[in-house]
């Protein structure tokens, strides 16, 4: 009888374990990358889901940290290195730690030449010059003034809709910006792309609107041949 209950509680446990795991919306993945035999810095480590096909920057000591859901398949990709891949499992904290240990392959890093170009500045001013469109929002005290045509801004679909319209044409400037920097990039052989996979990649990319419009060509150019190269390897 004694022995019956011990197996009863132990399936009963095993069950809840399992329901709780389930039950993780988003899981935090967290750990590091290792070179097995010397010590490395891992300054272009990337973190990507290849089941959303986003990805994120490591940290240079090869630490890393993201938010994925449960069955999800994560990479590591570096450069000079195989890709390190596991499939999300969170923990009863929903969380997954993660040691992934990686041994070097020999490489050859070719270099990369600018060559200044005068549409450049022309993409530079066009970045800074990126802004929301705005619409016309009561706020403040304002709102003591007008309160009814502050209901209406805040509760209307017409106002809602104009503001998405507005979001919708903003990031649509963004992708219109990115593809003109992709299309001097293919010319002038700094990275390979078909035209047919740009959007791919400027989803790949998910570059910050912030890094857009203030980053320097050449930390732009850094940014995305480093992004390419893993785009081009997963």
């Amino acid at each position: 009888m004694k022995r019956f209950k011990v197996t009863l509680f132990s399936f009963f446990f095993a069950a809840l374990s399992s329901n709780s795991f389930a039950q993780c919306t988003q899981v935090l993945v967290s750990g590091k990358i290792l070179d097995t035999l010397r010590l490395q810095n891992f300054y272009n480590l990337m973190v990507v889901n290849k089941t959303t096909g986003r990805g994120v920057f490591g940290q240079p000591n090869g630490h890393f940290s993201v938010y994925a859901n449960t069955g999800d398949l994560v990479a590591l990709s570096t450069k000079g290195y195989p890709v390190y891949q596991f499939v999300v499992k969170p923990d009863e904290n929903c969380q997954s730690k993660i040691l992934a240990y990686v041994e070097r392959l020999p490489q050859e890093v070719p270099d990369i030449i600018v060559r200044p170009l005068k549409t450049l500045e022309q993409i530079k001013e066009e970045r800074e010059n990126l802004a929301l469109r705005e619409t016309r929002m009561v706020t403040g005290v304002n709102v003591l003034e007008s309160p009814i045509t502050a209901l209406y801004q805040a509760f209307s679909k017409k106002e809602q809709n104009k503001r998405w319209i507005a979001e919708q044409q903003y990031k649509d400037d963004q992708r219109r910006i990115v593809q003109e920097l992709l299309r001097l990039y293919v010319a002038f052989d700094i990275i390979d792309l078909t035209e047919t996979e740009f959007d791919a990649f400027i989803t790949f990319l998910n570059i910050d609107e912030q890094f857009i419009k203030t980053a320097t060509e050449m930390e732009l150019i850094l940014f995305i041949k480093d992004k390419y190269d893993h785009f081009r390897r997963l």
